[in-house]
C-alpha cells in the first residue's frame, strides 16, 4: 500500500498520471524504441501500478521498481525504454528475491526502501532531475559480493571499447568471460584499464543521449584507490553498468560493511555528467532528514589536512589513503609540495599511508574526529627503496610493472591479445633500455627462466650483494627463484595474495612485497670481461597451463652496492 499523501484528484494530476502509464506502455510496445517525446512526463510523483511502483521525476526520466523483489524494471527517457536484457532487471547482487518495497515521498524527494535479509537497498528520485540516486546497505557476508548492476537493452548504446564483445562471432578464451575477436584482440568486462582513484563516472553515449553510473566515495567498499575490477560491459545481447563495492576476484583486503552511497545513474544530454554529482562534489545535505539507515550526514564527519611531503620523487604522482576495518579513504598530494585534504570522513583511527604511484612508501596512525579538522605537520617519506644505491637497477620502484614489457596493455586485455609482444626474450644490463624488453609478468607455462645479463667491476664481485625482486600481485602463489652462474638461491616462501584470477583480468594489483636474495661472492664470475647470468624461474606449490599456471607481475629488480 502506497504511503503517499493522498490529494484531491484535479484535471492536471489526472492527466498526468495518464502520461505516466502511456509512456511505459508506448515504450514496451514499441519494443525499447519509443518516440513518445518527453513532454508526455508527468508532474513529480508516483503511483502503483500493481506490480511496481511508478517514479515520475518531473523530467525527462520514468523508473518503475518492482514491488516484490526491489529490482529496478524500467527507464524510460524521453520516452525511450532502456532497462533490462535477457529476461532480467537492474539489481543489487545478482537480484534479491522476495523482498519487503516500501516508499514514501518526503518533499521535493522520493524514496523507496528494499529489505532482503542483510542487505537493505533504498532508491531516490529527486524533483526535476534525470538521476536516480542509490544506496546499498549491507550488513554481513551472506552475500559473496557487493555490487550493483543496471541492465541495459542491446542496440541502445555503440557497442565499442576493450569492455565489449561479440557473442555472435567472438571465442571465450578463458573462464566464460575473456572473448577474442578474429582479429586477436581480446575484450572482456573486466577490461576497465581503471583504477578507482581514475574515474567519478562510467556510462555510454549516443552523443545526444548519455547514461552514466556516478560511483560513490566507496568508504565501505574494499581494495583502496588503486583497485581494478569491471565498471561496464556491452554486447550483442545488452549491456551493463557496475557500481563494485566488494568484489572476490583479486581482492587485498577484507570486506567492510555498513550503509554505501549514494551512487548516482544519471541521464544526460549526451555529454557526461556534470561534476556536481561527483562524490567529491555532491551535495547531500537532502539526504540528512530522509531516515536512511546507517547515514552519516556532514555535521558527523571530521577531515584531517596534510601542510606537505618531505623526500618525494617528482617524476611520480603520490597519493596518501586513509583505511581502518570499517572505512577507506584517499586524497592526491599535490605535486611539488606534497600537501593533501581529505574530507568527509567517519569519526576513528586511520592507518595512513603515502603511496608513491602505487608503492607504499610511509604508514602512521591518525584519529579523525567529528567536525573538526587533524592538521598534520610535514611528513618525511622513510620507505622508498629507490634511495638505495645499486650496481643496476631494472625499472624503478613504484609499485607497478609500468616500465616492464606489455604492462599497460595488461589493464585492458588479455596476456594472449594480439596487440601484445612477446612474453619471452632475454635482457642485458647496459644495453638500450632493458626494462621495455624485460616482460611485466612471468608464468611458469609461458616464459619461464628468463636471463639477464650484467657484468660487474673486480671490487664489486669481490664481495657479497642483495638483490632485490619487488612483485605487485601473483596468481596461484607463483614466486621467482633465482640463479646466478652457478648458485641457485633457496624457494621463498609463498606471500599473501589474491586467490582469484588477476593477472588475467586487467589487474596487476595485490599486495606488494619484496623478495630478497643475499648472494654469495662465490657466485660471480672473476673474469670481468664476462657476463654474470641471473636466471628466474617461478615456483609454486600449484599448478596451472598457459596463463593461469602460476605467476607473478614484477614492480622492480635491483642489484644492491
Amino acid at each position: 500500500m502506497s504511503t503517499h499523501r493522498r490529494r484531491p484528484l484535479t484535471r492536471r494530476r489526472v492527466l498526468g498520471a495518464s502520461a505516466i502509464g502511456v509512456a511505459a506502455t508506448g515504450a514496451a510496445v514499441a519494443g525499447g524504441a519509443g518516440l513518445l517525446p518527453s513532454a508526455s512526463a508527468a508532474a513529480f510523483g508516483y503511483r502503483d501500478d500493481g506490480r511496481n511502483y511508478v517514479v515520475d521525476t518531473g523530467s525527462s526520466l520514468v523508473f518503475k521498481v518492482s514491488k516484490t523483489t526491489g529490482d529496478l524494471t524500467s527507464l524510460v527517457y524521453r520516452g525511450k525504454e532502456y532497462e533490462g536484457y535477457g529476461g532480467r532487471h537492474s539489481h543489487v547482487e545478482s537480484g534479491l528475491g522476495a523482498s519487503t518495497v516500501t516508499i514514501r515521498q518526503s518533499g521535493s524527494t522520493i524514496l523507496i526502501k528494499v529489505v532482503h535479509g542483510a542487505i537493505t537497498q533504498w532508491y531516490a528520485a529527486r524533483n526535476g532531475e534525470n538521476n536516480v540516486y542509490l544506496w546499498t546497505d549491507k550488513a554481513d557476508a551472506s552475500f559473496t559480493a557487493t555490487r550493483y548492476i543496471v541492465r541495459l537493452k542491446p542496440g541502445m548504446f555503440p557497442n565499442t571499447g576493450p569492455d565489449s564483445w561479440i557473442e555472435a562471432s567472438d571465442t571465450v578464451i578463458e573462464a566464460g568471460d575473456v572473448w577474442k575477436r578474429a582479429d586477436g584482440t581480446t575484450h572482456s568486462k573486466h577490461y576497465s584499464g581503471k583504477r578507482t582513484i581514475d574515474y567519478d563516472h562510467i556510462g555510454f553515449t549516443t552523443g545526444s543521449v548519455g547514461l552514466y553510473l556516478v560511483r560513490s566515495h566507496h568508504e565501505k567498499a574494499s581494495g583502496g584507490p588503486f583497485y581494478r575490477s569491471l565498471l561496464r560491459h556491452s554486447n550483442d545481447k545488452g549491456a551493463g553498468l557496475y557500481e563494485i563495492l566488494h568484489y572476490n576476484e583479486a581482492q587485498t583486503e577484507a570486506e567492510r560493511f555498513g550503509l554505501q552511497g549514494p551512487y548516482v545513474l544519471a541521464f544526460t544530454d549526451g555529454g557526461t555528467p556534470p561534476s556536481s554529482l561527483s562524490a567529491a562534489n555532491l551535495d547531500t545535505s537532502w539526504v540528512d532528514g530522509l531516515g536512511i539507515t546507517g547515514w552519516v550526514g556532514k555535521a558527523g564527519r571530521g577531515k584531517v589536512a596534510g601542510v606537505g611531503l618531505k623526500g618525494m620523487d617528482a617524476q611520480y604522482p603520490y597519493t596518501v589513503g586513509f583505511a581502518n576495518k570499517d572505512a577507506q579513504y584517499w586524497a592526491r598530494a599535490a605535486a611539488g609540495t606534497g600537501a593533501f585534504s581529505c574530507k568527509g570522513m567517519l569519526p576513528g583511527t586511520y592507518t595512513l599511508t603515502v603511496f608513491k604511484g602505487e608503492l607504499a612508501v610511509l604508514t602512521q596512525q591518525v584519529k579523525v574526529t567529528a567536525g573538526t579538522t587533524t592538521s598534520l605537520h610535514t611528513l618525511t617519506i622513510t620507505g622508498d627503496p629507490s634511495t638505495a644505491k645499486t650496481v643496476w637497477r631494472l625499472g624503478d620502484w613504484d609499485g607497478t610493472p609500468g616500465e616492464f614489457k606489455n604492462a599497460r596493455l595488461m589493464t585492458y586485455a588479455h596476456p594472449s591479445d594480439a596487440r601484445a609482444a612477446k612474453w619471452t626474450g632475454n635482457v642485458t644490463i647496459g644495453s638500450g633500455d632493458p626494462a621495455r624488453s624485460f616482460p611485466a609478468y612471468l608464468w611458469k607455462d609461458v616464459n619461464d627462466g628468463v636471463l639477464i645479463y650484467f657484468k660487474l667491476t673486480g671490487e664489486q664481485a669481490a664481495a657479497a650483494h642483495t638483490l632485490r625482486i619487488g612483485v605487485t600481485d601473483a596468481f596461484a602463489n607463483g614466486r621467482p627463484r633465482v640463479s646466478v652462474n652457478d648458485w641457485v638461491s633457496a624457494v621463498p616462501a609463498a606471500v599473501t595474495q589474491p586467490s582469484t584470477r588477476s593477472l588475467t583480468t586487467g589487474s596487476y594489483r595485490g599486495n606488494n612485497h619484496t623478495f630478497t636474495y643475499h648472494v654469495p661472492a662465490t657466485a660471480w664470475r672473476t673474469d670481468v670481461s664476462q657476463y654474470n647470468v641471473l636466471k628466474l624461474t617461478i615456483v609454486s606449490g600449484s599448478s596451472g597451463t598457459a596463463y593461469l599456471s602460476p605467476g607473478t607481475s614484477f614492480d622492480c629488480m635491483d642489484l644492491l652496492a
